[in-house]
């Protein structure tokens, strides 16, 4: 099997490590494949890529959006390395208002995929990071929302305690609603 599915402390947010193979020339790696995705519970269909980069100390998120247009997301670091947050907001489910985290880098190539009902964020650890995400559904402005980062309730445990923030995630709600 070229993946390891590791179901994390909320069980719907899974970290999947893929096969690598490495030789002096470099190394290969399967980064996403339906079937193997689909036995490990993943079935949704991912419509769009994303590709995003980031200097050290920048903190993105935590973003979602709203139904109809919520999004599941697989996320991959593939320069330097990131603190990746996904948040419960499902109202009804015994983990709202907790959180997961992994770090994902270019060495571990690990990904993380985070299902609807959640939101998401990350920090880079590394001088810069560049990540790619898949996303299930299409971005829609009108559906966009957030959380404060440092929202009470949730209080993560971000590695980077004073991080660049962008004017909008730095206006999000400081509760999930």
């Amino acid at each position: 099997m070229p993946f390891e599915f590791k179901r994390l402390e909320i069980p719907e947010v899974i970290l999947i490590t893929p096969k690598v193979f490495a030789d002096e020339r470099g190394f290969f790696m399967e980064t996403y494949q339906k079937d193997e995705f689909a036995k490990a519970g993943i079935t949704g269909e991912f419509l769009q890529q994303n590709h995003s980069k980031s200097v050290k100390g920048v903190l993105r998120g935590l973003h979602y959006q709203k139904e109809p247009y919520a999004q599941a997301k697989l996320v991959r670091c593939i320069k330097g390395e990131i603190f990746d947050v996904a948040v419960d907001i499902r109202e009804n489910s015994p983990t709202f208002g907790k959180y997961v985290s992994a770090r994902l880098s270019e060495e571990n190539k690990n990904m993380l995929y985070i299902p609807r009902g959640f939101a998401h964020g990350f920090e880079v650890l590394s001088a810069e990071a560049e990540i790619i995400y898949c996303v299930d559904n299409i971005y829609a402005k009108e559906n966009e929302s957030g959380i404060i980062w440092n929202a009470s309730g949730i209080e993560i445990n971000w590695p980077i305690k004073s991080p660049i923030l962008s004017e909008k995630d730095k206006k999000w709600q400081d509760t999930i609603s």
